[in-house]
């Protein structure tokens, strides 16, 4: 029997703690699997208060799936066989279905929300869980079954799936609001960006660029870096800030020793305007504690001492071998390691303070006169849209 799935059945993650609320995370979440479906013909997505369904209308089930395993506030994803509302065709799909399985353990569990089906939910596991029994080599365990042979009973049709795969769990994106990510060619940034989507945050980025001393195969790293982080949201701006005059005058005025210190604060003071100006609610970072001079908590101190916006900072605790491997699976590792160097790397200092003070960098700062450097980088900002799939050339600068 040649069987093809319809529909997707979506379940929630972490939306059913959300009570009152709930409805407003399922519409955003409804407009989220929208978005992501927009390069699937015919796929239609039709949402009630604890289901979302994705019908695939001819749509390959596999690549579907696989987008759909990319979206934050799902839980679990079922492919689902549609079958009228008929005990005998609902055995045979049941049956069909598990054949393709490698025999092990099942449950047939039964949600009947058409409550004028005329068997209960007890007659419908019993009858499919019987003919999957006499037909099969799996066998029943209702415990800790390793298949659970789902069916749902609703108005005028039947879905019956036996593979249910894990989402990316986590909030759907913009329900907490925007925030500015501080997106470096490093490994760090990206994997803040993807658990920063996870809470339910969306991003815009902003990019600093020291032209001539950085290349443009500098930048083009940052917007693939982008373009991977488009899987958990499907448009990202990508504000890129000239920061080479200001740099310049940071080179020539501060010690070197404080140099990254005030290279930082600056950065910092930079972002927080655009995100003001984006009406974006906190900025996010890819710091951890220690991991280098401008990370320890003297470092972060000071450099967060001319912040108007919180500073999210997912990494703040992790080990650089926990990032490395977010980094890996989530597709950001290979680009992050390309041997392209960004501003912050390209000024180093041999011998940077490690604890410095707040009323140093002050002090070092009135050398010159920065503020007009600052609102330049902000005005001039150029802004690149990076959307899900699509090539380097297709981005739209402005």
């Amino acid at each position: 029997m040649d069987i093809k799935a319809d529909i997707c059945v979506i379940r929630f993650a972490e939306l059913s703690t959300k009570g009152k609320n709930k409805k407003d995370f399922v519409r955003l979440l409804r407009k989220n699997i929208n978005e992501a479906m927009r390069g699937f013909d015919g796929v239609k997505v039709v949402g009630s208060f604890d289901r979302i369904y994705v019908y695939l209308n001819g749509a390959d089930d596999k690549t579907v799936l696989a987008r759909l395993q990319q979206i934050f506030g799902i839980s679990t994803i079922s492919l689902a066989v549609k079958v009228e509302q008929d005990i005998e065709k609902m055995t045979e799909v049941a049956v069909a279905l598990m054949k393709r399985e490698t025999p092990t353990t099942f449950k047939v569990v039964t949600r009947r929300a058409d409550k004028t089906f005329p068997l209960v939910t007890d007659q419908i596991n019993r009858a499919l869980g019987m003919a999957i029994l006499d037909n099969t080599a799996h066998l029943v365990d209702v415990h800790n079954p390793k298949i659970k042979v789902l069916v749902e009973v609703r108005p005028a049709e039947v879905y019956i799936t036996v593979n249910t795969v894990q989402g990316a769990h986590g909030f759907p994106v913009g329900i907490q609001g925007k925030a500015m990510l501080l997106l470096s060619g490093g490994i760090d940034s990206p994997v803040a960006a993807y658990f920063s989507n996870k809470r339910g945050i969306e991003l815009e980025c902003v990019h600093f660029q020291s032209p001539p001393y950085t290349s443009i195969a500098a930048l083009n790293k940052v917007l693939d870096l982008a373009r991977k982080l488009t899987a958990g949201q499907s448009e990202i701006r990508v504000h890129v800030i000239n920061f080479t005059d200001l740099q310049l005058q940071i080179n020539h005025y501060i010690p070197e020793s404080y140099r990254i210190t005030i290279m930082r604060r600056m950065m910092i003071r930079i972002a927080d305007g655009l995100a003001k100006k984006r009406k974006c609610k906190a900025l996010i970072t890819g710091e951890c504690v220690g991991q280098v001079a401008s990370q320890t908590l003297d470092s972060i101190q000071v450099i967060s001492d001319v912040a108007v916006l919180p500073i999210l900072r997912p990494l703040v605790m992790f080990d650089k071998n926990d990032i490395i491997s977010v980094a890996e699976k989530i597709g950001t590792f290979d680009i992050s390691i390309r041997p392209f160097e960004d501003c912050c790397t390209v000024f180093t200092p041999i011998n940077p303070v490690t604890r410095p003070a707040i009323y140093k960098a002050e002090f070092y700062e009135k050398a010159f006169d920065y503020l007009p450097y600052v609102i330049e980088c902000i005005e001039k900002s150029e802004t690149i849209f990076v959307k899900y799939n699509e090539k380097r050339a297709e981005d739209a600068l402005f």
